[in-house]
């Protein structure tokens, strides 16, 4: 099983979607592992959007990631990196299609609602910044024999 890291972002908060974002993952079959809300500091924000520092939109998106609370998650199953990123659909909404969460939430790649890692080795160094070890549980949820062969 894999571990990916999701977190509904200031926008996706402001209009009442986390939920909705919850229920897409579980739905699916996915099972969260860890989950807080949390109001980025600046510091984090920046190592979060690290890659992006020599880009042009780097200090807006520390700005949007620190102004307000978003929720973060980890979410667990089989293939979660590749099952998540078609369940939040593409980074531009405009690209998004339909059924996926941007593509029925999102207008503005600004406002996307959601961020989800984009590979396995993102997913483990973004989960370590937001999560304590002892922050993740391991349980077996009682319908995961009808979920997996």
């Amino acid at each position: 099983m894999e571990r990916t890291f999701v977190m509904v972002k200031p926008d996706g908060v402001q209009r009442g979607l986390v939920g909705e974002v919850i229920r897409r993952l579980e739905r699916k079959g996915l099972k969260i592992v860890g989950l807080k809300m949390i109001w980025i500091q600046e510091e984090l924000a920046m190592e979060h959007y690290s890659e992006h520092v020599e880009k042009p939109f780097f200090r807006s998106l520390v700005d949007y990631i620190t102004s307000g609370p978003v929720v973060a998650m980890v979410v667990e199953g089989k293939d979660a990196v590749k099952v998540v990123r078609n369940i939040v659909g593409a980074t531009n909404p405009a690209e998004a299609l339909p059924g996926t969460i941007r593509g029925d939430f999102g207008l503005d790649i600004g406002r996307n609602v959601v961020h989800a890692s984009d590979s396995l080795k993102s997913a483990e160094r973004e989960i370590s910044l937001f999560f304590d070890a002892e922050e993740l549980l391991d349980y077996t949820r009682a319908n995961e024999e009808w979920i997996y062969e």
